[in-house]
């Protein structure tokens, strides 16, 4: 494999999950080298080659949205002792048999009527993680985070190194995985399936050996509230798999959080759908697909991230789930107006925020959300088979992971202050033949519908690439929910002038302020000369995240800082256009 020879970055820096501060420091003594990024042009590594056994992906957009894999040879194999009635007919039901296979947990017992409950969870990770005392692996239990009840979030953090710190894991060398399962409250199989890996991640465990070449760290249950109520949404409402740039909920702010801290290289978010409505009452069919995929695609994502994401998770995945009989689509919903839509290209998602944190990113979703415990086993053997291909293929990457992401954290910071970026980018609308299963004659079809595809992207709204953002000494809660998601802000310690942009409203006022979640049309930029004060902050865009921030302070999108209410006035932000003189407050 040809080695990249022209851009090498210092050693990750040592960091505590609890000192913001020193993380930022460590970022300081980078700077010099990242500043030299930022005044040349970067030239662009040799790609690591693609393995043999690992498909290429298709040329055109176009043949990658048809790929769909079917399993009609599948036998099915009878049915276990029902609780509950089917959601459709045996016919139906049929067409998705058990799998080989039989997987155990609390919740996966035959004769239980619920899932494993939280206490349940907690008391298995809990038991796993002690099998590790003194030994290797070394597992261990993290409850750092709450839920809005103030139920405890666990994460389950899998290494071969001598403690379960991030600096620890750092130490390794090793690449660190990520999978969060149960965003929404109803995501019952993916949640089953981490509980089911996490037997396997101890001594004699089949996931052991993997430790050898890769960290794993597994959330089970992200929203713990939601499973207790019996809901997708956060017990205040919220749709937590669309909170990862507002962090509007501890449960949001956790993942951030343990993200920044351990820094995944891979992330893998794994849920869900719906199999039943509205295909139902729209076409008369039931979805056909047992698992839907998407990896992260977002404006300002970096093409090398992107397209790790789809050689080394997405076709890896594919694979696997073909091989075992299952039937894989592209992750979508219903449109609210008609026919169906992949997954956001917003910022938002944790996929999609991930991937601007430089993390190769995808998410996986299974058939059954509204299903009970329908197709339970085969609904959890689809997850463990998605998780493991993931797990392998990045152990198998670890070495092109560490090029890839050595090489991009220096080349997104060396934007900073030219070029573009994409401000916000839709989706276009096509027609596509979906695979469904006919409610009448039980039969699995094609249909063709509207189909608004992520991976065919409109002409984004671009803006010139800021040096950095100033933002008033009144912007304090952005700056703590920056700092949690891994930006670095600075405190500007002296009075310093600065070129600028100021934002001004459609109506030409610079003052304006806009009520919690409503955003404004547009937006104009007025060049001028001004004077940072002491106490104000300063985002630079020569940092690895800098997308990350553009996203959150760009005002004149939906999902951005200003126009949710976390920056009050608009006035608030500024861009800065040329590399400023500033001193900061010591970090």
């Amino acid at each position: 494999m040809t080695k990249p020879n022209t851009l090498v970055l210092a050693p990750h820096q040592e960091r505590n999950a609890s000192h913001i501060s020193t993380r930022a420091t460590r970022w300081l003594m980078a700077g010099s080298a990242l500043a030299l990024a930022a005044c040349s042009s970067t030239p662009l590594p040799p790609w690591p080659a693609t393995s043999a056994s690992t498909p290429r992906p298709s040329s055109t957009v176009a043949a990658e949205t048809e790929h769909v894999t079917s399993s009609a040879s599948v036998s099915p194999v009878a049915p276990s002792t029902r609780l509950e009635a089917l959601p459709y007919a045996a016919e139906i039901a049929n067409l998705f048999p058990d799998p080989g296979e039989r997987y155990s947990t609390p919740g996966l017992s035959e004769e239980r009527r619920s899932f494993t409950t939280n206490s349940e969870l907690a008391q298995l990770l809990l038991e796993v993680s002690q099998q590790s005392l003194n030994g290797q692996p070394r597992l261990g239990l993290l409850n750092s985070g709450n839920a809005q009840s103030g139920a405890p979030i666990y994460a389950l953090v899998a290494t071969n190194a001598n403690s379960i710190t991030p600096m620890a894991l750092d130490e390794t060398g090793l690449p660190t995985v990520m999978i969060v399962a149960g965003q929404q409250g109803t995501d019952a199989a993916a949640t089953e399936a981490l509980l089911v890996l996490s037997k396997e991640l101890g001594a004699g465990g089949l996931l052991a050996p993997l430790l050898s070449k890769i960290n794993i760290v597994f959330v089970p249950r992200a929203n713990p509230d939601g499973f207790e109520k019996g809901i997708a949404t956060t017990a205040n409402g919220t749709d937590l798999r669309y909170d990862h740039l507002l962090l509007q909920t501890p449960e949001a702010r956790f993942l951030a959080k343990l993200a920044r801290d351990y820094r995944p290289a891979v992330l893998l978010d794994a849920g869900e759908f719906d199999a039943i409505e509205p295909s139902l009452q729209r076409l008369n069919a039931v979805r056909a697909n047992d698992v839907g995929l998407q990896y992260a695609v977002t404006p300002n994502a970096h093409e090398f991230i992107t397209k790790a994401a789809r050689e080394w998770m997405h076709e890896p995945t594919v694979k696997a789930l073909s091989q075992a009989g299952l039937r894989v689509d592209w992750a979508y919903e219903a449109d609210p107006q008609e026919g169906f839509a992949m997954g956001t290209l917003n910022p938002t998602s944790l996929r999609n925020a991930s991937s601007l944190k430089n993390m190769v990113s995808m998410g996986a979703d299974s058939r059954g959300s509204d299903l009970g415990r329908t197709h339970l086993q085969r609904r959890v053997h689809s997850h463990v088979k998605a998780m493991t291909a993931i797990l392998e293929s990045a152990a198998q990457r670890g070495t092109d992971l560490h090029k890839v992401q050595t090489f991009v954290v220096r080349d997104v910071a060396s934007k900073a202050c030219r070029s573009t970026l994409s401000v916000q980018a839709t989706p276009r609308t096509e027609q596509r033949d979906v695979t469904f299963v006919d409610a009448a004659s039980a039969q699995i079809v094609q249909k063709n519908v509207a189909w608004r595809s992520s991976l065919n992207v409109g002409n984004p709204r671009t803006r010139s690439h800021a040096c950095g953002y100033l933002l008033s000494p009144d912007a304090i809660e952005a700056t703590e929910r920056l700092s949690m998601l891994g930006v670095v802000v600075h405190r500007v310690a002296e009075l310093s002038a600065v070129q600028s942009e100021s934002y001004a409203s459609g109506m030409g006022t610079a003052s304006a302020t806009v009520p919690s979640t409503q955003s404004i049309a547009q937006v104009s930029l007025q060049r001028a000369t001004m004077e940072a004060p002491p106490g104000s902050f300063y985002v630079t865009m020569n940092q690895p995240l800098a997308y990350l921030a553009a996203a959150a302070l760009e005002p004149d999108t939906p999902y951005s800082y200003f126009s949710n209410g976390v920056i009050r006035n608009l006035s608030d932000t500024t861009r800065v256009v040329a590399t400023p003189d500033i001193v900061f407050e010591e970090e």
